[in-house]
């Protein structure tokens, strides 16, 4: 198995054969240009991840030509090869973006941990650039399922302002996808190549979450051992997501206002301003406007929050949309289980489209999720649904009584768990007091 495609470019034959032999041995696949253009020619082609390139070459210089390869392709690491001496060159191709450069026939045993160590970095640079368009594919517009006019109207709404660098309020429903939007918008913007920071204020009390948002300094507080970044830092150029930000405490809302207004803040134990550069995107299930009257929120952050508001619909309010959504949930979540699952009754689609959703499309997923660990067929029915879903269809579709079932049901759970009863309660969204009663009421034993 090759280590990794290498392209040499050198217009001495017999330099660059030998150098390609020495480094085909180590397992490397080697690719050979005398020139630039013939250079050119194999990127093209070839998945290169390392050059070694000379200075002098016939059609160009390869001081300039670093420059040119590390911008159309910023992933592929350069080695400079100058000649005795021009220290010069090897310092101006480093500045240029080289990885490094060796002199002809001075560092033979430079040669080989240095191409390894380019080709470590080079894959790893291969291997991030890959994820990041699996996470924009993933986080497109056009991966924000459903064809309900209410979730096409937040679309559209979503894509005019992702390029504005705004502010933007997503408002709506807890688990109604509006991270999802936040992501989708980050990627449409100027910024996608920058980081995206999400952070849940409600997950923290407000000390820990002003040192979390805005990094603290040595000594600040006790504990406080070491200087530590905070999220407008890591997020830097990029988004920053405040989801459920109508749980922040109102004394931290003040900071926040700051950051809106001067692009800075200041870390917790500092008296110095640090300057950022983000784009804020927030979320919260909170009427705020509700919250202002109360005295639970301030206006002047709200008014600077809301600069452009998106409300995304609750799934109640776009039941045509389940069908697709299930749909999708359960083409993800089945290889997961190593299930092959081919689809879903009418009965079990009417039943999820007749249920009230309190949890909107996360709820929708955990049935989903429940309905493939229990299922013994390759179709999802009505019996795999939580026993609330089935009033008024256990009777027409299962001779099974209604106990059966939700003992069967909390077997392969506690089963799918691996015995852990808090696991098995959240997944089936009961309390774990109610757990224990239906285990002795089923006289289930221990697994």
């Amino acid at each position: 198995m090759s280590k990794g495609h290498i392209l040499i470019i050198d217009d001495e034959d017999q330099l660059r054969k030998l150098l390609s032999r020495l480094l085909a041995l180590e397992g490397y696949t080697m690719h050979e240009a005398p020139n630039v253009r013939a250079a050119m020619k194999v990127l093209e082609k070839e998945e290169i991840r390392v050059i070694l390139s000379d200075v002098k070459l016939p059609d160009g210089n390869g001081v300039e030509l670093v420059q040119h390869i590390r911008a159309r392709h910023p992933e592929i690491e350069v080695i400079v090869l100058t000649a005795y001496g021009n220290i010069a060159d090897g310092v101006q191709a480093i500045k240029n973006g080289a990885f490094d450069y060796i002199t002809k026939g001075d560092d033979n045993n430079r040669i080989l941990p240095l191409v390894s160590k380019a080709m470590d970095k080079a894959i790893l640079q291969f291997r991030i650039r890959e994820l990041e368009k699996k996470i924009s594919g993933k986080y497109n517009f056009e991966n924000i399922l459903g064809d309900s006019a209410e979730i096409k109207a937040a679309v559209a709404l979503a894509e005019k302002v992702a390029p504005a660098d705004i502010t933007v309020l997503l408002l709506g429903e807890t688990g109604s996808g509006k991270e999802v939007f936040a992501h989708a918008i980050h990627q449409g913007s100027s910024r996608r190549q920058q980081p995206f920071v999400a952070v849940n204020c409600s997950a923290f009390g407000k000390e820990i979450l002003e040192s979390e948002l805005f990094g603290h300094v040595t000594g600040a507080f006790t504990g406080a051992v070491k200087d530590k970044k905070g999220f407008f830092e890591e997020a830097r150029g990029g988004t920053i997501f405040l989801d459920e930000i109508g749980e922040m405490a109102i004394e931290l809302q003040a900071k926040m206002l700051r950051v809106l207004e001067t692009q800075e803040f200041y870390k917790v134990g500092e008296s110095k301003p640090t300057k950022t550069d983000v784009r804020i995107i927030a979320a919260t299930n909170r009427n705020l406007e509700q919250e202002i009257a109360a005295g639970h929120f301030r206006a002047d952050l709200f008014y600077r929050l809301s600069a452009f508001q998106i409300s995304l619909p609750s799934l109640n309010e776009r039941r045509k949309d389940i069908p697709v959504l299930a749909a999708w949930f359960l083409q993800q979540v089945a290889p997961k289980m190593n299930k092959r699952i081919t689809g879903m009754t009418p009965a079990f689609l009417q039943a999820l489209q007749q249920h009230s959703w309190k949890g909107n499309i996360r709820e929708l997923r955990n049935v989903i999720e429940r309905a493939v660990i229990i299922t013994d067929t390759d179709i999802l029915d009505i019996p795999t649904l939580p026993f609330d879903f089935q009033q008024g269809h256990a009777d027409e579709h299962t001779t099974m009584r209604l106990a059966d079932m939700e003992r069967k049901h909390i077997i392969r759970i506690l089963a799918h768990a691996k015995g852990n009863k808090t696991k098995a309660a959240e997944l089936m969204d009961i309390g774990l007091t109610t757990l224990y009663n239906k285990i002795k009421e089923y006289n289930i034993t221990a697994l």
